[in-house]
């Protein structure tokens, strides 16, 4: 595998960590519901747009990826502007990969845990009858 798919890969993990964590986790629902609440209340398109950004985790995986190729000077396939571009949208797609893999794993944890709690719940009816 060549540096720049394994650098693809290993870069898309923090953009992808940073997205989530800032439009899904707890840790920042205030300051995501002030936005939601921005993003439907403003006047003008340019406000509403900028505010549902942080609501959206594949909105927000774009600049977050933008400033992780600027950060890093990351390219793919060319050395000048088009390796940049090359670049942002792989970036951007691979962490959108890979959210939905973690989304897809909390959901079916979830339904793991809800089928346990069912489970011990059914059990514990039937030693009460």
């Amino acid at each position: 595998m060549s540096t720049a798919i394994v650098s693809l890969l290993i870069l898309a993990m923090p953009v992808a960590s940073i997205a989530w964590t800032v439009t899904h986790e707890e840790l920042f629902r205030e300051f995501r519901e002030w936005c939601e609440r921005k993003s439907k209340a403003s006047r003008g398109l340019a406000a509403r747009k900028f505010f549902y950004i942080f609501t959206c985790g594949y909105c927000f995986s774009h600049y977050v990826a933008a400033l992780a190729v600027a950060a890093t000077g990351y390219v793919m396939l060319f050395d000048d502007w088009r390796g940049y571009l090359v670049s942002w949208c792989s970036l951007v797609w691979i962490a959108n990969v890979y959210m939905s893999l973690y989304a897809r794993l909390r959901l079916d944890i979830t339904h793991e845990r809800l089928d346990i709690a069912a489970d011990k719940k059914g059990r514990k009816l039937e030693s009460v009858k």
